[in-house]
């Protein structure tokens, strides 16, 4: 089990900081290909529709093994990345997000599933933490790499190098990754038999509003830190590495209250503290304490939430349904990251780029998302079998 986690925590560590380290090296980017900050965040909307659009792959190869599924989503990673670091202008750069954008989603959706299936009984939600792990793990070191790359040498490096660790985790995918069955085939419109219910579309909702919310701010942090924060360009690589560590812990402590707690309740506190955050970043004047706090509180709220929704969407699609539910979490965070990006644009532009409006921005996203999450905790979670809880001991 830990040998197969590991290998998926590479795949996710690639594909997180493929996400992510755009949000580092925005500046750096910007200036060398000739564009404005906020054009330069389309950059990271091309990344977020990749994954929306590449999600497809699911639908049509249903009956790949999930192993297989993970090879190939890595290939497309790999070809993605190495695209991007080759791009000599803003639209080819684009494209290429676009295309290492194509697996992410997808993989997501077949990790949660190889990880509940050689998880122990009752630590589901501990055996996807392990893997949604490697995505935090790349803000950690993965992202401020990147920014510390851009800084000092070219952002180029961090791409090529995101599209060596690709290879890394296709190695270790071929020797670690167990043959799973793959899930029920119930034909093509019946993985998405379990949408005809109200409950997952209200999952899905919050999740895309309350990523729309957190990254209207996250998109622009790089910036935010320098102009706000007063810090030297060459610090951003530690403070994104802060925030990476908020991530980690956010995503493992996540993992073991959700083995617990009600999966939606788990992610309304962790939205909520993003909530507050928000507010925080539009009222508090600013300083190089209250930015790096602030940096880092954000950054944990984002991954406590991650786990208990990846569940909430997987055990939404059992009978057939499981790529596609967990794979559609995927799709609606990116989703409501490229909006994000726009929104926080959009306010950088209305405001005269007071970056203090980027919370304000995406603060009533993330409060719709939290009433979302409290009513599916309270209206669907109680629907739940008692079957379902049971967890086999041996004595």
């Amino acid at each position: 089990m830990k040998k197969s986690l590991i290998a998926l925590a590479a795949g996710a560590f690639v594909l997180g900081a493929a996400e992510f380290v755009m949000m580092g090296i925005l500046p750096q980017t910007a200036t060398s290909l000739g564009v404005s900050i906020p054009q330069a965040g389309n950059f990271i909307s091309a990344y977020a529709i990749g994954v929306c659009v590449g999600t497809l792959i699911l639908v049509f190869g249903r009956k790949i093994s999930p192993k297989n599924l993970v090879l190939i989503f890595m290939v497309l990673a790999l070809v993605g990345n190495l695209a991007s670091a080759l791009s000599p202008t803003a639209a080819l750069l684009t494209m290429s997000r676009f295309v290492a954008g194509l697996p992410h989603g997808a993989f997501f959706g077949t990790a949660t599933l190889i990880a509940k299936r050689v998880a122990a009984p009752g630590r589901e939600a501990r055996a996807v933490s392990v893997m949604v792990a490697g995505q935090t793990v790349s803000n950690m070191l993965g992202v401020p790499a990147g920014s510390f790359l851009a800084e000092h040498l070219s952002w180029r490096l961090a791409f090529a190098l995101l599209a060596a660790g690709a290879g890394l985790a296709i190695a270790l995918s071929l020797a670690w990754i167990p043959d799973i069955e793959p899930v029920p085939d119930v034909g093509l419109r019946g993985q998405f038999h379990f949408l005809r219910k109200p409950g997952p579309w209200m999952v899905l909702a919050a999740v895309f509003l309350g990523n729309t919310g957190i990254f209207s701010w996250w998109s622009y942090v790089s910036p935010w830190l320098i102009t706000v924060g007063g810090y030297q360009p060459s610090t951003v690589p530690w403070l994104m590495m802060l925030a990476g560590f908020g991530m980690v812990t956010g995503g493992l402590i996540s993992g073991r209250v959700s083995d617990h707690w009600k999966h939606a309740t788990t992610a309304a506190l962790g939205q909520a503290i993003a909530c507050l955050d928000l507010l925080l970043i539009f009222l508090v004047p600013g300083s190089r304490l209250s930015t790096a706090l602030l940096t880092f509180t954000v950054a944990f709220g984002l991954f406590f939430i991650n786990t208990p929704q990846q569940l909430l969407m997987a055990n939404a699609g059992q009978g057939g349904g499981e790529l596609i539910g967990g794979a559609t979490v995927q799709v609606a965070f990116n989703f409501g990251n490229a909006v994000g990006s726009v929104v926080g644009g959009s306010m950088l532009n209305a405001s005269g780029m007071n970056y203090h409006f980027t919370g304000l921005g995406g603060l009533p996203f993330g409060l719709m998302a939290v009433i979302l999450l409290a009513l599916y905790a309270v209206r669907e979670e109680p629907k739940r079998k008692a079957i379902d809880r049971m967890i086999e001991v041996k004595v």
